[in-house]
């Protein structure tokens, strides 16, 4: 009989999958409450740099039984969604030394779209200058994109900016500059730094997904093996 995923481990490494267990458990000894943890494990999972479909699958199980609707649930899905705007936002600053893009008279007014991230994001960081200038169509359309689930309010400002920290540092991301933001930001809507340790402690657990995948595979190679 096959075994999968963690069950996996606990049965070739019980030892090891103790240590696990107690990782992960860890975080619970926060004062970040059960359901936002359960929130900031499925942003972490099912962030493009990552996409761990068991874990996913398992985290929205959990967030569902420590009380999360659909709707939180879905606005988590849209909040870490803005993670690829991090190509064009790193990778724009970097054509610095390239001649500007023309400007052109059908081109949106900048002035105007970057008050109007300000206005609906709440913050403004010069990262985003380089994308404003060079492709102000192109920025007015992602502030619409990053802007929705902030206009509806279903999570609170506090654990949308966690959950931005959260997939900033993923190990499968680590976007230091993002991170400084959204630590500032959290820390503006009201986050402490108990919270945003218990954040950057659960996105360190997704490590154990190498057992999670790796051993269930050994396993099956081993067993295919020996016939």
């Amino acid at each position: 009989m096959k075994t999968h995923g963690l069950e996996a481990l606990k049965a070739a490494d019980p030892e090891f999958f103790a240590a696990c267990v107690e990782l992960v458990n860890a975080p619970r000894h926060s004062t970040l409450d059960a359901k936002t943890r359960e929130l900031v494990a499925l942003a972490v999972n099912s962030a493009v740099t990552h996409l761990h479909e068991p874990a996913v699958r398992r985290h929205i199980r959990a967030a569902l039984d420590e009380g999360a609707t659909r709707e939180e649930i879905l606005e988590t899905f849209q909040l870490v969604a803005v993670l690829g705007i991090h190509a064009a936002s790193t990778g724009f600053p970097l054509l610095c030394d390239l001649p500007p893009s023309p400007k052109t008279d059908t081109d949106p007014d900048r002035e105007a779209i970057k008050a109007e991230f300000i206005q609906r994001r709440g913050y403004w960081d010069a990262s985003w200058e380089d994308v404003l200038q060079r492709a102000p169509a192109f920025f007015a359309a992602y502030l619409n994109f990053s802007a929705i689930p902030w206009a509806r309010n279903v999570l609170e400002p506090k654990v949308k900016e966690l959950i931005y920290i959260a997939i900033d540092a993923s190990a499968t991301h680590m976007f230091v500059d993002g991170l400084k933001v959204h630590i500032q930001n959290a820390t503006n809507h009201g986050a402490t730094p108990d919270e945003i340790v218990t954040v950057l402690e659960i996105a360190s657990t997704i490590g154990i997904q190498t057992l999670e995948l790796g051993v269930p595979l050994l396993q099956e190679e081993l067993d295919r093996r020996s016939g």
